[in-house]
């Protein structure tokens, strides 16, 4: 019977665990970041979805992201760094349809088709990537309506459609039960359609009685372009969302720092006078402000008991090194290298800029395939092909559609920290059959049938023309010799 008391007190011990209250549970806890106390007191938390958030506060994250981006220098160089570097001139298709003729033919209308994609005609089908990427990165998303011209019969057209235009704010009732932040949803939960306004809300060329009227539009004839973060998001948020404080605290500092220096250029000074007459200098006076002028080399001389003391503000010797850090915290937050957001390259070598850029291209890899690529440009490029077949321009695409879907993107070269080095190691991976010349070209954002095609057309017509140019050398490792 004793030899069971052990156990009954365990059990007991247990028990009083169970049932003790919130306060002194917390004591035996061994995650830390679950703990209470003072520590985490204030400390905030997310209690809701990500959509959910966005849908209450979303707007005035966009809000204050577009401001921030119009009149920051930072912000505005860290978007146009992002949109270079992620879009660039473009992300262009390579189809993979296994018949040559078909590839060459679905280049070819592609080709003819870019420069009439958008129905705004500011610019080619690469330009609206570039301006969906920029959307997506100030505002959080880009929407993209996809349709058919109706001046142009069997045309298809691009138009972007900015994010105001769908309103998060919907009724939840009645015919609109399925609608969330503007976007509705299936039995099953999936995207089905999304209600855009005709016009921007702040438009004053929309009629009243349109301006604030949903559309209707079908999943399948929009392009919705965001960084989704969660599964199940419905809408984009901005890409500054988490440095947008630290950007505006920074603004203030460089303000202060600013005020400061012109104080600190000005000449100031107070004036002791026993007699209360500005001890006879000349200038103006505005009560007991007396504004004057000094030639250089001038000597005052001051009657007995006058005292004539200058004001010397002390120089924020701490500046550079506060707002420093706190542009590392902004790029890190953006994802990109400190020295793109801010031009300086002072503290950086080869090895270290080179280290940061290979980091940074992981990203732009993920940025462009898994998000602009296959949230922007798929849908684009299945509804044209869907189109070409319709208008008769790809026979046996009946048959079996699924090959003429078949697309690579190939994003923008990216330029090598040290060329000749980086291409010699190129060279050699090739040689030694660790990557194929085909792999190589397409990371350098071109199509290998289109390159070997210009290559052996330049060929032929150097030797028409009896051209002889020098060839690249070797850059194999010789073998090594005996000597003995």
């Amino acid at each position: 019977m004793w030899a069971t008391m052990p156990g009954v007190c365990l059990l007991f011990q247990q028990i009083r665990r169970l049932f003790a209250p919130a306060s002194a549970r917390t004591r035996t806890r061994s995650l830390d970041a679950a703990a209470r106390g003072r520590r985490w007191d204030g400390a905030p938390v997310v209690s809701r979805s990500l959509t959910g958030e966005i849908a209450g506060q979303g707007r005035t994250v966009a809000a204050r992201a577009a401001h921030v981006c119009r009149n920051n220098a930072h912000a505005a160089a860290a978007v146009g760094a992002l949109v270079a570097n992620i879009v660039g001139p473009g992300i262009k298709p390579s189809s993979q349809h296994p018949d040559p003729s078909v590839r060459e033919r679905i280049h070819e209308l592609w080709s003819e088709w870019v420069d009439r994609a958008d129905f705004d005609g500011m610019g080619d089908f690469y330009a609206l990537q570039a301006m969906a990427c920029r959307q997506m990165v100030e505002a959080g998303e880009s929407f993209c309506h996809i349709f058919h011209d109706p001046a142009a019969p069997g045309l298809m057209r691009l138009r972007l459609i900015h994010p105001d235009q769908v309103p998060y704010e919907f009724p939840l009732i009645g015919p609109a039960a399925r609608v969330r932040a503007g976007v509705e949803l299936d039995d099953l939960g999936r995207v089905a359609a999304y209600h855009v306004l005709p016009r921007r809300p702040d438009d004053p060329r929309a009629p009243f009685d349109k301006a604030f009227t949903p559309i209707r539009i079908p999943a399948d004839d929009v392009a919705h372009l965001f960084h989704a973060m969660e599964p199940g998001q419905l809408r984009g948020l901005s890409w500054f969302a988490p440095v947008l404080l630290k950007l505006h605290d920074l603004d203030q500092h460089a303000d202060a720092a600013l005020v400061r220096a012109k104080v600190s250029a000005l000449v100031m000074g107070a004036l002791t006078d026993a007699e209360g007459n500005a001890a006879g200098l000349s200038g103006d006076r505005d009560g007991n402000t007396l504004t004057a002028g000094m030639e250089p080399g001038t000597i005052l001389n001051l009657p007995p008991g006058t005292n004539l003391e200058w004001f010397d503000p002390r120089p924020d010797t701490a500046f550079a090194d506060f707002t420093r850090s706190h542009l590392r915290a902004v790029a890190a937050g953006l994802g990109i290298p400190y020295e793109m957001l801010t031009g300086d390259l002072s503290g950086v070598n080869y090895s270290s800029i080179r280290a940061g850029m290979v980091e940074f291209r992981r990203k732009l890899e993920h940025w462009q395939h898994n998000v602009v690529a296959f949230r922007f440009c798929r849908p684009v490029f299945d509804r044209f092909i869907e189109a070409a077949a319709v208008a008769g321009l790809l026979p046996g695409y009946a048959d079996d559609p699924a090959p003429f879907h078949r697309v690579e993107w190939l994003p923008p070269k990216l330029d090598w920290v040290d060329p000749k080095k980086d291409a010699e190691a190129e060279i050699i991976a090739i040689t030694a059959g660790l990557k194929s010349r085909t792999q190589a070209v397409t990371e350098r954002g071109y199509d290998p049938e289109r390159l070997d095609a210009e290559i052996a057309a330049e060929r032929a017509r150097e030797a028409r023309l009896g051209l002889s140019f020098g060839t690249t050398t070797s850059t194999a490792p010789e073998p090594a010799t005996n000597d003995a």
